[in-house]
């Protein structure tokens, strides 16, 4: 009677949970056909820099020989999307040693009401982060987001980013939509904090000189070397030692969408530029953004799990008067 009453209760769960309709994730990105066919099983989180364009129409090319539509704008969002993430909103302006520091890791009760804003409720379902993903850019906002989520406590197996956005679901011909969304305000809550994923500037310092860590900086080329300068950063250049992997390799154009690649892609452009896939990491830009990038493609499509984010980057490092190397401005 025992067995029959065990097996009779795992029947009910198994069933309760497909009852629940939570998807389980192939991993940390999703395709849009993978999307299209368990959309009412996931939680549609949009992130953009420009809410305006989510009541924008997308915008075609048609061939007049081929009748082939080539998308040449993103707009709208995918239908059944309940979140929308203002990228510009989820960062905080702290305050470090006395100096006011722009576009920092928040704190959890920042973070919270952030997203509560956005329409993101507590919830069973994972959540697939959607970007336009008409540009690197784009795609290193959803893999910020992806961070922040899981430092703030979401599980891996939870998370995903749709790979090229709102671009490559339209050019899988699915639709979207251009009503104006009316997200109600949700009840998420930050939980506790994964500082495993994250390197502090005192990290970065021990780092630096002990020689065991691998610095990844994510930003262009012309930054890196010190040819240019982002007005955020006290001194150009960048970190003694740090490898750059520049920003138009951390994503393949694939027509208008911008597009994550396999893990073995990425070993092969990690050899070019002499990153070790494995080797414990620190990776950095200029304010977190296209460092999460780097972070995603190391820590979660390589696997390697010794490796961090530094959320405070060059506009922390160099505002704190810490040094760096190039040519001199």
């Amino acid at each position: 009677m025992k067995l029959k009453h065990l097996i009779g209760m795992s029947i009910i769960a198994l069933a309760a949970s497909q009852a629940a309709g939570a998807a389980t994730l192939p991993g940390p990105l999703v395709t849009p056909q993978w999307l299209n066919e368990h959309k009412n099983e996931v939680v549609l989180v949009d992130i953009r820099d420009d809410l305006k364009t989510l009541t924008e129409e997308p915008k075609f090319e048609v061939d007049k020989k081929t009748n082939k539509k080539d998308l040449v704008k993103v707009g709208g969002y995918i239908p059944g999307t309940t979140v929308f993430v203002d990228f510009g909103k989820i960062r905080e302006d702290r305050t470090v040693n006395g100096v006011k520091i722009k576009a920092q890791l928040p704190t959890a009760d920042f973070f919270t009401k952030a997203m509560d804003a956005a329409g993101l409720n507590k919830t069973d379902k994972p959540l697939v982060i959607v970007p336009e993903g008409n540009s690197v850019d784009s795609m290193d906002m959803a893999t910020r987001l992806y961070f922040q989520l899981r430092y703030f406590g979401e599980p891996r197996d939870k998370l995903a980013i749709l790979n090229g956005g709102v671009a490559a679901w339209l050019q899988a011909g699915y639709p979207t939509t251009s009503d104006k969304p009316a997200p109600a305000k949700g009840d998420w809550v930050a939980g506790a904090e994964d500082k495993e994923i994250l390197a502090s500037m005192e990290q970065v310092k021990s780092g630096l000189q002990g020689g065991k860590d691998q610095f990844i900086d994510a930003r262009p080329t012309a930054q890196f070397l010190g040819i240019v300068k982002k007005p955020v950063n006290k001194t150009a250049g960048h970190l003694p030692g740090a490898r750059s992997f520049p920003t138009d390799a951390i994503v393949k154009p694939v027509g208008l969408a911008h597009e994550f690649m396999s893990a073995d892609d990425y070993k092969k452009i990690y050899a070019e530029f002499n990153i070790q896939p494995d080797a414990p990491t620190i990776t950095y830009c200029n304010t977190g953004h296209l460092a999460s990038g780097a972070w995603f493609v190391t820590h979660e499509i390589l696997g390697n799990k010794n490796s961090k984010l530094y959320a405070g980057s060059m506009i922390e490092w160099t505002n704190l008067g810490n040094p760096t190397v190039g040519l001199p401005q």
